[in-house]
């Protein structure tokens, strides 16, 4: 049976995660000294996830995240939860933020779902569509050590091996997470820009964590130089790429002018800084709104921040999130009254249909 369902033109989202309010940090570093038990903490993760569900649909947010409150490196949470894989030592990721850094240590096999249940405690929350949240293969393998597979052969099959056997355990997540009724599924791939001589892999990969699924698929890309892989990079297998226009518009609008953009593929077009405390604007998310319009359509794009909104503080995000609402329902308005489209349909019936649509 077919479902529908229906979004605005120019649908707000945002990236994934949202910052952890102070009550959750400490219960978490409450948990690591073993001073709480897990049911505590996943109590509090449980309040939190209902805190950022409200504030998105306060804001007046389209497509929902749910904040990812029970995760503390978008790596980390997943390779915990994946038989082969096991810990280092602290490395620092960004700013003074540490991770345990994971170790392949053997063969990768998912043995349960990661993410279902959460997701479905979010989705109960609200009638808006919430996103199921992954991290890719390619990223989770680049962001690990290797001490099993072969990482250093010429010809890099250890490479492969290993981050297909990855996207295998990410595609069995997705149909989990699709069949418990997530239309949305983002794949984060920061690691994939980084790395152009390992595109192919990376091409692969996505063909196998998007095989089979029924879902509208998005992937976020936050780091690297997309330059020489881009004419590659937009044949993956996704519905919609993600990328940080706010910080890169002058990297990739040249490169949509010399070699376009598919005109059946959906960008998530970041209009706010989520490395800066300033509030931008209404008019400077406007005009990035617009300066996209000059080369994709409106139903083609969905503003959202340039990546996860975790490093500034609640009020921040809340009011950046805030704008890229009151920015895009303003555009909305001009284009529903030069008759443009005002909505966008999904379709989901063994496969995914996107129609932009008037009234």
């Amino acid at each position: 049976m077919a479902v529908v369902i229906e979004l605005p033109i120019l649908p707000v989202t945002s990236v994934g995660s949202f910052p952890k309010p102070p009550y959750l940090q400490q219960a978490r570093i409450q948990f690591r000294r073993g001073e709480i038990s897990y049911e505590k903490l996943h109590e509090l993760e449980l309040q939190a996830t209902r805190e950022v569900i409200a504030m998105q649909e306060e804001v007046g947010a389209d497509l929902l995240v749910h904040g990812e409150m029970e995760r503390g490196d978008m790596v980390e949470f997943f390779a915990d939860q994946l038989e082969g894989f096991g810990r280092k030592g602290l490395v620092r990721s960004y700013g003074n933020r540490y991770y345990f850094k994971p170790v392949i240590t053997g063969e990768i096999r998912r043995t349960k779902p990661m993410t279902v249940e959460m997701w479905q405690f979010a989705q109960s929350l609200t009638k808006k569509p919430v996103k199921g949240m992954l991290t890719g293969a390619y990223t989770i393998y680049d962001w690990s050590f290797d001490e099993h597979y072969d990482p250093y052969d010429k010809d890099r099959k250890g490479r492969r091996e290993a981050v297909l056997a990855l996207a295998h355990a990410i595609n069995e997540e997705a149909q989990d997470l699709r069949k418990a009724g997530a239309l949305f599924i983002q794949i984060d791939e920061p690691a994939v820009p980084t790395h152009p001589e390992d595109i192919e892999i990376a091409y692969e990969a996505m063909e196998v964590m998007t095989k089979g699924l029924d879902a509208f698929v998005i992937t976020h890309m936050c780091y690297g130089d997309l330059r020489p892989v881009y004419q590659r990079l937009v044949q993956f297998p996704v519905h919609q790429f993600d990328w940080e226009f706010t910080n890169n518009a002058d990297k990739l609008y040249p490169l949509i002018e010399q070699f376009g953009y598919p005109s059946d593929k959906f960008i998530g077009l970041g209009v706010v800084d989520v490395h800066s405390r300033r509030i931008e604007s209404v008019e400077e998310v406007e005009q990035r709104i617009r300066q996209a319009l000059s080369y994709l359509r409106p139903e083609q794009i969905f503003p959202d921040p340039d990546c996860g909104l975790k490093t500034r503080t609640w009020d921040e995000a809340k009011a950046k999130m805030a704008v890229i609402v009151e920015a895009a329902k303003r555009i909305r308005s001009e284009i529903e009254a030069q008759g443009g489209p005002t909505k966008l349909r999904f379709t989901f019936d063994g496969g995914v249909k996107v129609e932009a649509v008037r009234g």
